[in-house]
């Protein structure tokens, strides 16, 4: 959803997704007791496995008790300062019963053997919980919200209750002027925007099925004295003789961001917008907090796209070449340098002369079918992204782009503060239940729960 940022000449946006914070080193340190106890626990039970009941009764009887004295003592704590001091005289007593044990069973072969395969079991069980969580993750990341489903039915509905003259946006002989600052996002979301400058234009792709419900709320939160276009991109007559849906080999056919042909559409900007000479690109899950009119006056160096970068040794965001792109295959090992710089969609600037001077819309579409007879690219269009503008890319500033918020949970808060854009990028989207707490308040503040809208549908 986009949505005013209560600043004068900015384009305010916030998309309509809590994974654990990592904890900090000084965590690990401090607390060195109760991984003891959890070590100790392990070996107890260890030297149940290997006693022999009729010889060692009173020994199982002492380790049992040991056992359940110290998980009851440990409970749910999870730092040392949390610990009582009974707790640790039950580790004490622990220890004292494992000495006595070590002592019936000096066989340090065998009790090395048991405890690998315990070890083996414990990591495969941790494997599987792992894929498990995967996937429950990737798949609460794909499921619309009952809420967003609901407010996109609500305008819907109203916007055919409309008489024909009334669904029409105010409109502006002018939109394509070469002299505006023209902002892009490819979205199948209901959004809202407001912005204030008038020689701002704010371009809206979406498909047939979001096409009404984006209209109908616009006309009811008109961008101001900006202009608003609203592209349905069923009525790009051209878009089925030139893109084919990727359908390469181990891509997820059931993924939208693999098969959407509205996510590929960024590859055809100067098809789109064939007037144009510039244009700004943004990802629908951001969050605008800064005047973003400056992009325009970027010295591109004669490159296509502008970009912040993530660099290896540089940038703990930095994501390796490899991570999306199959270098395995020749043809890809000898076009690309695997240590090259990256970089993420979400804030981009295009300039479309060189853009359709380089012709890379016919680079992006070489790729695209190479990759149905080869497996050499994944994860939607961000590995074709870095194909096809490859060393066509100029670095933006930083401070531009802060990116990470939809899957890092360790992105510092002065750089998320001080950002032009923030980008909820990856599956914890601000409004999943499984979006990342701590971030979900710089898009909270943005969203009017007070609009009767939001109210009937329960987004909260």
């Amino acid at each position: 959803m986009l949505l005013n940022s209560g600043r004068k000449g900015e384009i305010g946006r916030a998309t309509l997704g809590h994974d654990q914070d990592v904890p900090p080193p000084a965590r690990r340190v401090i607390d060195k007791k109760i991984k003891e106890m959890k070590d100790q626990l392990i070996r107890a039970k260890a030297y149940l496995s290997f006693a022999i009941p009729a010889s060692n009764a009173h020994l199982i009887k002492e380790l049992r008790l040991r056992i359940k004295e110290l998980e009851r003592a440990m409970g749910e704590v999870s730092k040392d300062s949390d610990l009582s001091k009974r707790a640790l005289q039950r580790m004490r007593a622990m220890e004292i019963s494992l000495q006595k044990a070590a002592r019936i069973y000096p066989d340090c072969s065998s009790m090395v053997k048991k405890l690998r395969a315990m070890t083996n079991n414990a990591e495969e069980l941790v494997r599987v919980q792992k894929e498990q969580e995967a996937f429950l993750v990737q798949l609460a990341g794909r499921t619309t919200p009952k809420g967003l489903h609901c407010l996109s039915m609500r305008l819907t509905a109203d916007y055919f209750a409309l008489k024909p003259e009334e669904r029409k946006l105010p409109s502006n002989p002018d939109v394509h002027g070469s002299n505006l600052y023209h902002f892009v996002v490819f979205s199948d979301n209901v959004l809202a925007c407001a912005v204030e400058p008038g020689k701002i234009v704010f371009h809206v792709v979406t498909d047939s099925l979001n096409f009404v419900a984006i209209s109908k709320w616009f006309l009811l939160h008109p961008p101001g004295k900006a202009s608003v276009q609203i592209h349905n991109m069923d009525n790009f007559d051209w878009l089925s003789t030139k893109y084919e849906p990727a359908n390469a080999e181990g891509h997820d056919s059931q993924d939208p961001r693999y098969t959407s042909a509205l996510n590929h559409l960024r590859f055809y900007l100067p098809d789109i917008f064939p007037t144009l000479n510039k244009i700004v690109l943004l990802d629908h899950d951001v969050v605008v907090q800064r005047d973003l009119t400056r992009l325009w006056k970027v010295n591109m160096m004669g490159k296509v796209n502008g970009a912040v970068k993530t660099c290896q040794g540089h940038d703990p965001a930095f994501r390796r070449m490899d991570l999306l792109i199959n270098f395995s295959d020749p043809t890809v090992a000898r076009r690309f340098n695997l240590e090259a710089c990256t970089w993420a969609f979400g804030v981009n600037v295009f300039d479309l002369r060189e853009w359709r001077r380089r012709n890379l819309t016919a680079v992006y579409n070489e790729y695209l079918q190479l990759g149905k007879k080869r497996p050499i690219w994944k994860s939607g269009s961000l590995a074709l992204g870095w194909m096809t503008f490859y060393n066509e890319t100029v670095g933006l500033e930083r401070k531009w782009h802060v990116h990470g918020l939809g899957y890092h949970s360790g992105i510092k808060q002065e750089d998320i503060e001080q950002a032009a854009v923030i980008h909820y990028d990856g599956v914890m989207k601000p409004w999943l239940d499984i979006g990342i707490e701590k971030y979900k308040g710089y898009w909270r503040k943005y969203v009017k729960y007070d609009h009767p809208y939001l109210q009937q549908c329960n987004i909260a």
